[in-house]
């Protein structure tokens, strides 16, 4: 039996999110699955991945294959470095505990470098959000003068109404 490492796709149309499971290459997309590793949710940003390292490093080392976007994922979350580092201890070429603290430095560095990202994206989002309220800001003053200039315009219109009546007025008698 043939296994791969792949997306499972649930939620509503539009709004896609998916499992990572470990299924028989066999089975229907959506259909049977041997173990569900993990999660993706594409909608947010960034993406939101949640994946049991462990037990995916397992199926990995047990030959199932991961699908083209299943290796990506399990890439960004260590994964595969995971499976390299184990490879190295299982050679001798490491010991555990210097493979744990590889990993453990490698995840620190990822996260650093996610959490960067996400403060990218809120100091730009703030940024839009300020660049709007100023541009409603100035769209509120011009309104504003307009509005003063027309009252202005009306109150001339009514004073020189008022005089011209009262010049016609002088001129009757």
């Amino acid at each position: 039996m043939s296994v791969k490492i792949r997306l499972q796709r649930h939620g509503k149309k539009g709004k896609p999110f998916y499992w990572v499971v470990a299924a028989d290459a066999r089975a229907k997309r959506d259909g049977k699955y041997l173990e569900k590793i993990g999660i993706y949710n594409p909608n947010t940003n960034p993406a939101t991945v949640e994946l049991d390292v462990d037990s995916a490093v397992k199926w990995l080392q047990n030959g199932a294959q991961p699908t083209a976007t299943a290796k990506n994922l399990l890439s960004q979350k260590g994964v595969l470095l995971k499976k390299h580092l184990l490879g190295g201890v299982a050679k001798g070429a490491l010991t555990q505990e210097q493979a744990d603290e590889k990993f453990q430095a490698w995840v620190s560095e990822k996260e650093g470098s996610v959490n960067a990202a996400k403060d990218g994206l809120a100091k730009e989002a703030e940024a839009e959000k300020a660049k709007i309220i100023e541009a409603e800001k100035a769209v509120n003053a011009k309104r504003e003068a307009d509005a003063a200039a027309q009252l202005a315009e009306a109150e001339a219109a009514a004073k020189a109404e008022a005089a011209e009546a009262e010049t016609a007025s002088s001129e009757e008698e």
